[in-house]
């Protein structure tokens, strides 16, 4: 059919001009079920009108692929690209087509493996076993990754992660940590794996300090299906933890969830308050609180080190929570906190969203972080 043109004249009506190249092979790919782009129409006017997405067709032949499903392996490498890259690029580069093992050899690759800011003692247990391996030898990557996982997997085995529940009635929770490590975010995700599973969670703002903290606490809680236990500003945290332990007690809740108050860890009568809160919550419920959650930024890198031992201290942590993994070059930074406080890394943030929370395992966190191009 030719197409509408308002110069021609209507007594004369001119043939249509033959299809051009572009315009047969237009023809050829909507005959075939081809999805249609938002190219100009072929048919020579470069100001035609594009096909709206909305309206564009597309072939039952030909569907749409669902995107691919990212596994806890992938989620775990996405998380950690900053540090394997960090590892690819120089420990690659360091052996090339393998290297002898000399002085220079062993402080280049001591150099290297700080800057994941998996701390002095580590990098220097790797490079010692390196050195009583392979001395006055040449070393292959191969060589080199298998040796450094192996000493790695060593230091940071631990039991099982995930959550210590009680025996009977609620498991109460105490999180704690520094202004802005990614507490809230944290609390958030631990309470949507809970209510994933079917948990009644009960959720207490013990930061009643700020405002915002417990506002975004709250909004988080109705997002959830959480209940939360909130206070006064400015109120006693403490008289917060009671009321809902009390409350996850006689609701027959699961789990009981408090926050507290972000502080430093040189703050010595804001430690003070972490016991405490302790005390008061083991006057609910003797045994608990089951678990004492240490939240620290993994961006923080060697600063995670000095705040965990102010914190463990003060409020016995049982497990460390280690947020914003994902987009850190510091990656490596779990490995002195497993060496230095025999903690167990709990979980792992991949992410801001409430699902993105994984129980951390050392051998795929090992495996990830040396997954470098062979």
């Amino acid at each position: 059919m030719a197409l509408w043109n308002p110069f021609r004249k209507k007594e004369a009506p001119a043939p249509p001009p033959a299809p051009s190249p572009a315009q047969e092979r237009h023809a050829e790919i909507t005959s075939q079920g081809g999805i249609q782009n938002d190219a100009p129409s072929p048919s020579g006017d470069g100001n035609a009108p594009s096909t709206p997405a909305s309206s564009r067709e597309v072939s039952s032949e030909t569907p749409r692929e669902a995107p691919a499903k990212v596994g806890f392996f992938g989620k775990l490498k996405n998380a950690l690209r900053n540090t394997i890259q960090v590892l690819n690029t120089d420990i690659r580069d360091l052996v090339k087509e393998g290297r002898l093992v000399d002085d220079e050899f062993l402080d280049e690759l001591f150099l290297y493996l700080v800057k994941t800011d998996m701390g002095n003692r580590p990098a220097a247990q790797i490079r010692d076993d390196i050195k009583r391996s392979f001395r006055g030898r040449k070393v292959h990557l191969d060589d080199l990754i298998g040796s450094a996982k192996t000493t790695i997997r060593e230091i940071m085995r631990q039991e099982s992660s995930g959550v210590r529940m009680a025996e009977s009635g609620p498991t109460v929770i105490m999180v704690v940590g520094v202004n802005g490590s990614g507490k809230t975010t944290s609390i958030a995700k631990l309470t949507h794996r809970f209510t994933q599973a079917g948990k009644k969670v009960v959720l207490g703002a013990g930061d009643t300090f700020r405002a915002a903290a417990v506002e975004q606490l709250t909004i988080w809680s109705e997002r959830l299906g959480a209940q939360i236990v909130t206070g006064k500003p400015g109120s006693d945290p403490a008289s917060v933890a009671y009321k809902a332990t009390e409350a996850a007690k006689n609701q027959n809740a699961d789990i009981c969830i408090i926050d507290t108050a972000g502080r430093l860890q040189t703050q010595t009568n804001l430690m003070d308050e972490l016991s405490r809160v302790k005390k008061v919550i083991g006057k609910v419920i003797p045994e608990a609180p089951h678990e004492v959650l240490l939240v620290l930024d993994a961006t923080a890198g060697q600063n995670a080190i000095s705040q965990a031992k102010g914190f463990s201290k003060a409020a016995d942590c049982t497990g460390i929570v280690l947020a914003k993994l994902d987009g850190t070059a510091k990656g490596g930074v779990a490995i002195p906190i497993r060496q230095e406080f025999n903690l167990p890394v709990k979980f792992i943030g991949l992410g801001e969203t409430p699902d993105a929370m994984a129980e951390f395992e050392v051998d795929p966190y090992v495996d990830a972080l040396f997954d470098v191009d062979r």
